[in-house]
């Protein structure tokens, strides 16, 4: 069995091309959102084929009828089982002196082991310490095969990762999946996920009239949709509560059961650094079971703008002609979008008939990960061995749209191992990434791989 002081000798060894690579990728704005980003969309997958190929590994990108998608695989025997580690390189859009940003997204910066910059973290990161688990398990000659999957249009809903998974459902000889982008739930409790949430996103709109109105001529008569689209959401969701008032929804999924609530309790969260990695200064509850059933294991239906009337300074008396919500809801497994778009759509209209609904691409299904197999243990071993303490099982409120596609067209296991932290700001302004968390990870990596290339 390889040693731990083994392995952080490899990673120091590297450590110094492992930095610079990181730097190099993550200063490639990917912004898979905006199409003014498109070419370094495709410098990242290139750039990112160039590290696999360095060590050894052949790639291959492949074109869809979006953006590409980069494979690579390292293989040392063909006669050793296969590992595919998912990851993706798109990041969302980011600008300094917005939404928080305090430095420019795209300047890589360290200050005292923390790397800042878009990407660091979700998942950019986490793709070059499994590129380096690979790597350093190669040199330790240790009996497994890895390839690559890394996704350029994540942050997007993958609506174009099947075209990549018609190609390679026959080149990829994958024995199991590992998806490498989720969240531990405190920086001393590495986590587990067993299942994720779907989602999909619709626009509700309304409009009322040809103009905007002088709200003291018009105002009491004229319909003001604004107004109306407030009542829509509130006809749908309970802002208080979070509860959904959607006919059909409570009726479409499992609620939590109590033993489920039990282990949700026992995984170690903790209601106070939620709270603080999150900056939030109250919650819509205060226990660990209620907070843990509604953002891992029930439904939600979010309002995430509305757009509409006057926003400038001062005032100006009109009544709005028009007004747009954007809406999304998050699944559990068990719902179908489909199904609940539909749902969501008929009890709209029924109290709204003229709102127009519009759905946007990037339906994703909710997935339960593969458990209570010799192959969890494995990733339960190797994640204590990397940090020192044992994983707890949790779910995860987020969603990634190419794992149930990636598991019905390849037809393998998909398990998880993720290694960023809730302060470090996924989606939000100074993402940020720790060295300990690649050192921590190359070692749970190389560790798996060994584990997993024993005969049974």
């Amino acid at each position: 069995m390889i040693d731990a002081k083994t392995i952080e000798n490899k990673i120091t060894d590297h450590k110094t091309t492992l930095l610079q690579r990181y730097k190099e990728i993550v200063e490639l704005p990917s912004v898979s959102s905006q199409p003014a980003h498109h070419k370094d969309i495709l410098a990242t997958a290139k750039l990112a084929a160039s590290f696999i190929e360095a060590a050894g590994g052949e790639t291959r990108i492949f074109e869809t009828k979006g953006n590409p998608v980069v494979w690579g695989r390292i293989e040392n025997n063909p006669s050793y089982p296969t590992i595919a580690i998912y990851n993706h390189l798109d990041v969302q859009p980011a600008e300094k002196g917005k939404d928080g940003w305090t430095q420019e997204p795209f300047t890589f910066v360290e200050k005292d082991g923390v790397f800042y910059s878009r990407g660091t973290t979700d998942d950019k990161g986490p793709a070059i310490t499994a590129l380096y688990g690979a790597i350093i398990a190669k040199e330790l000659d240790i009996k497994t095969n890895v390839e690559f999957i890394w996704e350029l249009e994540e942050e997007i809903g993958s609506p174009h990762f099947q075209d990549f998974l018609d190609q390679a459902k026959g080149i990829s000889k994958a024995n199991s999946i590992i998806v490498s982008d989720t969240v531990w739930l405190t920086p001393d409790q590495p986590s587990m996920t067993m299942s994720m949430r779907g989602s999909f996103f619709f626009e509700i709109s309304l409009t009322t009239g040809g103009k905007d109105l002088h709200s003291g001529l018009c105002g009491g008569a004229a319909r003001n949709p604004l107004a109306e689209i407030a009542g829509i959401i509130n006809h749908c969701m309970n802002p208080k509560t979070g509860e959904i008032l959607i006919e059909g929804i409570a009726e479409s999924y499992e609620h939590p059961s109590e033993e489920i609530l039990d282990q949700f309790e026992q995984s170690g969260f903790s209601v106070s650094y939620f709270k603080e990695a999150h900056q939030l200064q109250s919650l819509r509850f205060d226990d660990v079971r209620s907070i843990t059933a509604h953002i891992w294991a029930k439904p939600t239906f979010e309002v995430h703008g509305i757009i509409g009337g006057y926003t400038g300074p001062g005032s100006k008396s009109i009544v709005p002609n028009t007004a747009t919500a954007k809406i999304s809801m998050r699944l559990v497994p068990g719902q179908d979008p489909y199904t609940i778009f539909e749902l969501a759509k008929k009890h709209i209209l029924t109290y709204c008939p003229d709102a127009h609904i519009e759905l946007e691409p990037g339906m994703l299904k909710p997935f339960k990960a593969t458990t209570g197999t010799p192959e969890n243990k494995k990733i339960e071993t190797s994640i204590e061995f990397g940090f020192g303490k044992k994983p707890v099982f949790a779910a995860e409120g987020g969603s990634i749209g190419a794992i149930v596609p990636m598991s019905e067209t390849l037809q393998v296991p998909v398990y998880f191992m993720g290694l960023s932290l809730p302060e470090d700001s996924y989606h939000g302004p100074d993402e940020s990434f720790r060295w300990r968390q690649i050192e921590g990870g190359i070692k749970a990596y190389v560790k798996y791989f060994e584990l997993m290339g024993q005969p049974s």
